[in-house]
This record gives structure tokens, sequence and C-alpha cells, in this order.
């Protein structure tokens, strides 16, 4: 029996350019998908933030310098909403790929396994900040400004991609667990909204625990993606995260590598391949 070819960083790079050139190549034939990605946080920033400006703000707390009206706080919310819906979005893609055996196929390829979803959550994570970008023009254009600041680049690119690839990871586990495309919406709803509302992307922490909902302000407090959001907004001010980032990495470690062992086929995706994707 031949022994493994040796893989070099040059072919393992080569790999992970063609499955990211793929995703992006695929997205950019869909049109539609990027419309749809911007629409709902334009209607927030559009509608909901805009019906409440004259009559929400942010006093001065960190990171504000100085009292900001509410379409400014939401919109690094916005941002992590677009993240976090591209990265349930990319659940249902490989969750199609699964059911067409389009997995199974890249599963097999001479390549480690990890390094694989480490492609595939990279392509995630280039779209999320392509369509992020996208909507921080959209905004300008409605007034909403976000601050960005050549010398906070570097803070606000890293906060934005950790972030992206949080949530993408998130998606890959759950793509582990979600065995048929029917399943998919039902299992979203208890990750999406739960997420999205239990966090800081509508309203500051103080804010939940003055109004005295206590066990909301700490299911927002333990919810990884109000430290993602936290990360991008403290960053757009260029002030210290805190924590922050440190359990936006962590999330990431965790929810690849648990992924990555639910699509070894000796225990996860191997087993359910087997069982024809059933429930």
């Amino acid at each position: 029996m031949s022994a493994a070819p040796r893989l070099s960083a040059r072919h393992l790079l080569q790999a992970l350019w063609a499955l990211v050139a793929r995703e992006l190549l695929k997205s950019s034939r869909k049109g539609g998908r990027l419309v749809a990605a911007l629409a709902r946080p334009v209607l927030w920033l559009a509608v909901f933030a805009a019906g409440f400006r004259s009559v929400f703000g942010v006093a001065i707390v960190e990171p504000y310098d100085s009292y900001v009206p509410y379409d400014i706080y939401i919109a690094p919310g916005l941002i992590g909403m677009v993240l976090l819906f591209n990265g349930m979005q990319s659940s249902l893609a490989m969750v199609y790929d699964r059911e067409m055996g389009v997995m199974r196929m890249l599963l097999a390829a001479p390549l480690p396994r990890p390094w694989l979803l480490f492609a595939k959550l990279t392509a995630t994570a280039v779209l999320s900040l392509v369509q992020a970008l996208a909507f921080v023009v959209i905004a300008a254009l409605l007034g909403t400004e976000v601050p960005f600041v050549v010398s906070r680049l570097p803070q606000v690119l890293a906060a934005t991609t950790a972030a992206s690839l949080t949530l993408g990871a998130l998606g890959l586990l759950l793509s582990v667990h979600i065995r048929q495309l029917e399943n998919f919406a039902g299992t979203m709803n208890f990750v999406i909204f739960p997420m999205y509302f239990l966090s800081t992307a509508l309203y500051p922490l103080w804010k939940l625990e003055e109004s005295g909902a206590r066990w909301v302000y700490e299911l927002a407090r333990i919810n990884p993606f109000t430290h993602a959001v936290e990360w991008i907004r403290f960053a757009l001010y260029d002030k210290d995260p805190g924590g922050a980032p440190w359990v936006v990495l962590a999330t990431v470690a965790l929810c690849f590598a648990v992924a990555c062992a639910g699509y070894d086929p000796q225990r996860g995706f191997g087993a359910l391949s087997r069982r024809g994707g059933s429930a």
C-alpha cells in the first residue's frame, strides 16, 4: 500500500483558493442573494431606527464620548446581523451540498478534513465581509455614517473578520446536525432570533439591567454574538473592547473543533451519510 502523498503549503493554499473562489463564483451568479442579505438590515435602519431616532438615544457611555442617536448605535448591530445571517446561510448551503452529494466528494479529496472545512469557513467569512461593506455604503447613503477612520481600519477589520468567522463556524457546526433541508427553517428560528434579540445589537446592556429584565440581561452577557457586536462597536471608536475578543476567538475555536469532529466519517458526518441523511 503506497504512502499518502505529502502535501506542501503550496498545495494547501491552492486548495484553499479553489474552494474560496468556487463559493465566490457561485455567489456572484446569485445576485438576489446579496439583495436579500441587505434587505433586512437596511429595512431596520431605514424604518425601525428612523422611527425611534427622535425617541431613543444612547447616553454618554463607553465607547461613546458624546450622546449618539439611535441609528448610530444600532449600526454595528446591523453589521452583525449581516454576518449572522450569512453565517446561517452558509449552513443551509452545506446541508444542500450534503444532500446533493457534493460534500461527500469534497471530503474524499486527499486533503486534511479540517483544512477543507477551514476553506469553507474562509469562503463564508469573505462573503460576509463583502456584504457588510455593501451595507456600510448603503447606510452612509441613508445618512447613517459608520465612523470608519483609516487609522482604525486594522482593528475594525480584525473585529469584523473574527465575528464573521465565529458566526460561520457556528453555521458549520449546525450543518452537522441539520440533516435535511426541511429541518433548516425551524432550527434557524431557535438560533438566529434568540442570538440577535438577546444581545446588545439593539439596546445596551445597562438598559436591560435598568429595566429589570434580569434574565434577559444575563443571557445577553453570555451570548457570543453580544461580544462580537461589542468588539466591532469598540473597534470603530478605537476603544478597548475588554474581554470581548477572547470570547469571540474562543467561540470560533470551539465551534470549529466540534464541527470537525462532527464531519469525521467515523463519528459524525459519515454516520449520517450511511443513514441516507434521514432524521
